[in-house]
């Protein structure tokens, strides 16, 4: 399958050849690179971030589509189509796409989530044209066959049972579940067992045909680049495939995940022969664009962001209850969810749950102290430059902006708004999200006395 018939492309070459819209977005200061985007005719996005200092450049495609975009008979599909595009092209087979990368020692790969999907290459900078042809190929020339929709069935089905074989993971899911039910995010986003083998080719292709339109699409490049060049490959490459010309565009849907929380204090447990409880307590938190973002990055991280933080040392620390335990947020374009994590030894899920739930009553109460905002502000500062110092979380981080936000924030904004953070900013967005009701999730070996007394955790 290709985006057009090759008579179409020649008929519209001329279109895709018209002026494109360039923008400087970010000036390179600091040791951060330059931020260029330009618009193509179709409405693609390119956004590069210029580092002359390295020797590597990475290459990602991201598309607007998740799981959340998918109906019930589709769950699994955003998913199964990011491993068919990996099948092969008109001009490349599996073998081609895979073997072009590693005979430049890079790496390709690709990962979905439940809002969007992406397309990568890491290369070294000369390498840097192969990457591109070889990304964009893929994205708007997989062929989509019944043969390989049937083979990777087997793969995708193994990825599952293998995610079954780690409970810390399904937790997980399963919290999404108990906080959204039945509904788009709170399905796994591989999918199940049922939907994987219910789904056809004719679906799927219709799922990329819906969703891979050059509207829905951002590229974006960071490294030893050049934007100039990279567009000009990018807009190549896509013209090949008549894919700027495309017309069937479709808005994507409004999200409105907030409209379907459930109610709080609810229970779901899972038994399982598991040598631990894995545990998941949580309520609603924040949708990503939300301005207190950056109060509640804070109190995550002195709440259960590190080993210094409340949850660690009075968990682990002090009483030797779990090894792994932390809190975590997760934001979508209207929602959120703030959780706290802790797998521990069944006969102990109570004595944690209890004072994990203390911890966040009392933090809701009475905030946190200075110290403790300083030393969270200090972990939250450096991780965030920590995690850029590479050409790959660089692409991610331009990537994601442009598609998720329509925006750059350089590093230096970022660290003013963590920097900005007051007391009082972490003390209301603590009442706002710790004050609710929590839900909670447990996997593991429960008798059902200890099952019956989880409801005291969310009372």
């Amino acid at each position: 399958m290709t985006f057009r018939s090759a008579r179409a492309t020649a008929r519209t070459s001329s279109e895709a050849r018209a002026v494109a819209r360039t923008q400087t977005l970010l000036k390179g200061e600091h040791g951060i690179g330059t931020v260029r985007k330009t618009t193509l005719p179709g409405g693609l996005r390119v956004v590069t971030e210029t580092l002359p200092s390295v020797r590597s450049a990475t290459f990602g495609i991201w598309a607007l589509v998740g799981s959340r975009d998918e109906t019930p008979s589709l769950n699994g599909a955003t998913h199964y189509l990011e491993h068919l595009l990996f099948k092969g092209t008109q001009r490349r087979s599996a073998l081609d796409i895979s073997a072009a990368v590693d005979a430049v020692g890079g790496e390709m790969n690709a990962f979905t989530a439940k809002e969007y999907t992406c397309y990568y290459a890491r290369v070294l900078d000369t390498d840097l044209p192969l990457a591109i042809d070889v990304v964009c190929d893929m994205l708007t020339g997989s062929l989509i066959l019944d043969e390989d929709v049937d083979a990777e069935r087997g793969v995708i089905l193994e990825e599952i049972a293998m995610t079954e074989d780690d409970p810390g993971d399904v937790v997980h899911d399963l919290f999404a579940r108990t906080m959204f039910g039945d509904t788009p995010l709170g399905r796994p986003v591989l999918g199940t067992v049922d939907t994987i083998n219910a789904l056809n080719r004719s679906q799927i292709a219709r799922f990329y045909r819906k969703h891979y339109d050059p509207t829905h699409l951002v590229v974006a490049a960071a490294g030893n680049v050049d934007h100039a060049t990279v567009v000009r490959q990018v807009r190549r490459a896509f013209d090949r495939a008549g894919a700027l010309t495309r017309t069937e565009a479709r808005p994507v849907a409004p999200r409105d995940g907030h409209r379907k929380l459930r109610a709080a204090g609810r229970v779901d447990v899972l038994d399982r022969r598991t040598e631990q409880a894995h545990v998941v307590l949580g309520m609603p938190g924040l949708a990503r664009a939300d301005d207190r973002r950056w109060a509640l990055g804070v109190l995550n991280a002195a709440l259960g962001g590190g080993m210094s933080s409340r949850l660690f040392q009075e968990v682990r620390e002090k009483r030797g209850l779990a090894y792994s335990v932390y809190s975590y947020t997760s934001g979508f374009a209207d929602c959120g969810l703030f959780g706290v994590y802790a797998g521990c030894r069944p006969s102990q899920v109570h004595d944690v749950l209890k004072i994990c739930r203390d911890e966040l009553d009392r933090v809701a109460r009475e905030g946190l102290a200075d110290d403790e905002i300083d030393r969270a502000i200090g972990q939250l500062s450096g991780s965030t430059v920590l995690g850029l110092e590479d050409t790959g979380a660089l692409m991610n981080r331009i990537g994601k902006g442009e598609l998720c936000w329509g925006m750059q924030m350089s590093v230096d904004d970022m660290l003013a708004n963590i920097a900005a953070v007051t007391p009082d900013d972490v003390r209301s967005v603590a009442r706002e999200v710790l004050g609710q009701r929590p839900s909670l999730s447990v996997i593991g070996p429960l008798k059902d006395k200890q099952a019956n007394r989880l409801h005291e955790a969310v009372s």
